[in-house]
């Protein structure tokens, strides 16, 4: 997340993620498929986990395992952080 005057503020691609985990109950599957990225420009996923914006809710497979924002993800996501 870069920083700004008093407010921390989300790259575009963190922000997009964000809204697409949002819409819609995720898989950790379905986000991997999605998301992961080798590029390490493109690190939306891991910045995501990284700054504590979602969380992995494990299930016994990937495709049981739940994406969530994070209390701090749903702040970034409204504009409040």
């Amino acid at each position: 997340m870069e920083s700004g005057p008093g407010k921390q503020t989300a790259s575009l691609s963190v922000l997009e993620f964000l809204t697409w985990v949002s819409l819609r109950p995720r898989t950790y599957g379905e986000a991997m498929a999605s998301w992961r990225s080798t590029c390490p420009r493109l690190s939306t996923w891991e910045d995501a986990l990284a700054d504590g914006l979602i969380q992995i809710e494990s299930g016994i497979t990937m495709d049981q395992s739940r994406v969530i924002l994070t209390a701090r993800g749903r702040a970034v996501l409204d504009g409040r952080i």
